[in-house]
């Protein structure tokens, strides 16, 4: 009984390494892969880091999502700015 324990405790550890070295070799692939697809060589940017991380949340009147106001798409009606999701809402929009 005691060397089931052993082996099935051995077996665990095993499968937690396995799965640990699996993991990092995973992202370490993935890193690799983004940045290769980048852009051109010392560019350093992705398509990624061109979305802005923060700003005011402003309501879309359309469908009721917040979304940030440096990437919101814009509406002027009646000198003031309207803040939507997506040029579909946009569209959608009676005002």
């Amino acid at each position: 009984m005691l060397r089931f324990i052993f082996y099935l405790l051995i077996t665990v550890i095993m499968i937690s390494v396995v799965r640990m070295v699996a993991g990092f070799l995973m992202k370490s692939i993935s890193l690799f892969l983004q940045g290769s697809q980048s852009g051109p060589a010392g560019s350093g940017h992705s398509a990624a880091s061109s979305v802005p991380r923060s700003g005011e949340l402003k309501k879309d009147p359309v469908c009721g999502t917040f979304i940030s106001t440096g990437s919101s798409v814009k509406k002027t009606v009646d000198g003031a700015v309207v803040h939507f999701c997506s040029v579909d809402c946009r569209e959608k929009f009676q005002g």
